[in-house]
């Protein structure tokens, strides 16, 4: 019941009264991302969600519009790129706000899995590929845990573990969790990976 019926409504009602009243700042926001650097406001990608279905997910663009060598490692702090206002957008998780437009949608939730580019399917057993039995979420069981610092393999174990225990007690905790590692940052968060269990 709470899985197919009131999370989503509480996704769409708690994404909704985010997005109205922090309208004014998200303005002032998207004014300092287009005054510092040319490009797009927002920065979208193509990503996997619920039943393997695709979409476009949203956020702030936070590195200038020009080419650079793309790596696989994950972009930390004042990485090549990174803008100044970009830094701290991605620091204090600002960056991901426009997700609330993919909840409203639809194709996400506030607390699931993070939703993976299509080419990771290709890398995913068929055990793995359960994540996809709930929304993607702004933060997730893997987000608390460690987050980039983790492997994927390590994240898909916390993703599947999540999927299994899909409570609202469990969001809840993953909600809290999370406030305080936006304020004080993912490094002093950092737990040992899960192992599956069964």
């Amino acid at each position: 019941m709470y899985r197919n019926f009131f999370k989503p409504l509480i996704d769409f009602l708690i994404a909704l009264v985010i997005l109205l009243m922090a309208l004014v700042p998200l303005l002032v926001i998207a004014m300092l991302i287009l005054a510092e650097s040319k490009g797009p406001l927002f920065f979208k990608q193509e990503r996997v969600g619920k039943d393997l279905r695709l979409f476009q997910v949203f956020k702030f663009r936070t590195m200038t519009h020009e080419k650079r060598t793309v790596g696989n490692t994950p972009i930390i702090g004042k990485a090549e790129g990174v803008t100044k206002v970009g830094y701290y957008l991605r620091r204090y998780k600002i960056d991901e706000l426009p997700q609330l437009l993919n909840v409203l949608f639809g194709d996400m939730s506030l607390i699931g899995p993070r939703p993976s580019v299509p080419e990771q399917l290709k890398q995913m057993t068929e055990a793995e590929k359960q994540r996809y039995s709930v929304r993607p979420g702004l933060t997730g069981l893997a987000q608390i845990n460690g987050n980039i610092h983790l492997s994927w393999k390590e994240r898909f174990v916390y993703d599947l573990n999540y999927v299994k225990k899909v409570s609202f007690w469990n969001d809840l905790k993953i909600i809290f969790k999370t406030v305080f590692i936006v304020i004080l940052g993912e490094q002093k968060f950092l737990n040992k990976p899960l192992t599956d269990e069964k």
